[in-house]
């Protein structure tokens, strides 16, 4: 029997309370396991919480407001020259995927912000962090204790699964 696996939960609102380094490991762990093309891993994140760089972020885009609010943020980057920048972002995509779930896994919310491919974005967020010339910034994971849950719309639809 197939159960219904596209509910979620978005997370859009957080406590104001650290987030423990342990967790963030996790997360970061199991993005870090995603099968990558050539087995090569393209990705390095960077964990944000200067509140300062968070209220940076959170004016790179008007999806990225609620950074400002998070205890914590991940951002994902891919190395331009290892790879197919295709690639690098099909394998961010599935990291990302793993990074999600985790934070569920852990009593953490966190919404995925993607910015690729948008270049002006992806500048935006790099001159933030000052991340090198040699990444580019690839998405947004705020991340936090959720204050209110909210749930996404959802998008599960019975007519589009064909059984083969």
């Amino acid at each position: 029997m197939i159960k219904n696996i596209a509910h979620r939960v978005s997370i859009r609102k957080y406590q104001n309370k650290p987030v423990e380094k342990e967790k963030v490991k996790a997360v970061l762990r199991a993005a870090m396991q995603a099968p990558s093309a050539g087995n090569q891993q393209p990705w390095e994140f960077y964990v944000v919480t200067n509140k300062e760089k968070l209220k940076a972020l959170a004016q790179t885009s008007p999806y990225a407001q609620m950074t400002a609010q998070a205890p914590v943020a991940i951002v994902s980057a891919y190395r331009k020259d290892c790879m197919l920048p295709m690639y690098a972002e099909i394998d961010l995509s599935i990291a990302m995927e793993n990074l999600w779930l985790e934070t569920d896994a852990q009593g953490l919310g966190g919404v995925w912000l993607g910015i690729a491919p948008l270049e002006e974005r992806m500048k935006a967020v790099e001159a933030v962090l000052d991340i090198p010339a040699h990444l580019r910034a690839f998405a947004i994971f705020p991340l936090g204790y959720p204050d209110e849950e909210r749930e996404q719309e959802n998008r599960y639809d019975e007519s589009r699964i064909h059984y083969i």
